[in-house]
C-alpha cells in the first residue's frame, strides 16, 4: 500500500497530533467534510503507518521517574545493533534507541528514579550486553522544547 496523504489528510494529521482526543466531529467541522471522512481517513493512515501510535503523554517525575539521560552506546561493531536492540528492550527504562552516525553507535534515552538507580542501568544492565564497548552518559536539565513535527499543507 503506498503511503502517500493529501491536503485533507495533512489537515486532519495537523489537527490529531496536537490532541489525539479531539471528537472526529471537531475534526471534520475544521476540515469541511464529513465524521465519517475523518474516520476513514485516520484509519487509512494506521494501515498504511502514517500514524504508528496514539496515547497520553506522561510526564515521568510524576512516576518516580527524576534523571533524564541520553547515553552514547558504542558497539564492538556497528552490525552488532541487530542483537544488541532485543537486549535494550528488555530494560523497561529505556524508552528511545537510535542507530546513529557520529562518535557513538547508538543514542539510547534513559529515566532513571535517580543517580543511583541509573549507576545500576549503566553498570549492571547496559554495559553488560554483549557487543557494548563503553557508555557516555549526558543527564538532561531541563526539557525546554517538546514538541511535534509541523504538518505542511495547502489551504485552499
Amino acid at each position: 500500500m503506498e503511503k502517500t496523504i493529501d491536503n485533507l489528510d495533512r489537515k486532519i494529521l495537523e489537527i490529531v497530533m496536537r490532541n489525539a482526543r479531539i471528537p472526529s466531529k471537531d475534526i471534520a467541522l475544521v476540515c469541511g467534510v464529513s465524521r465519517a471522512a475523518v474516520h476513514q481517513r485516520i484509519q487509512r493512515m494506521i494501515d498504511i503507518k502514517v500514524i504508528t501510535g496514539s496515547g497520553y503523554n506522561v510526564d515521568p517525575k510524576v512516576l518516580g521517574y527524576t534523571t533524564c539521560t541520553y547515553v552514547g552506546v558504542n558497539l564492538e561493531r556497528g552490525a552488532m545493533y541487530r542483537d544488541v536492540v532485543p537486549e535494550l528492550e528488555k530494560i523497561p527504562e529505556i524508552v528511545e534507541c537510535n542507530y546513529t552516525t557520529g562518535p557513538y553507535t547508538m543514542l539510547i534515552k534513559v529515566y532513571a528514579r535517580d543517580n543511583e538507580h541509573l549507576m545500576d542501568l549503566l553498570n549492571n544492565r547496559i554495559q553488560m550486553i554483549p557487543g557494548v564497548t563503553g557508555t557516555e552518559t549526558l543527564i538532561s536539565l531541563d526539557n525546554s522544547i517538546n514538541r511535534v513535527i509541523p504538518v505542511h499543507y495547502d489551504e485552499k
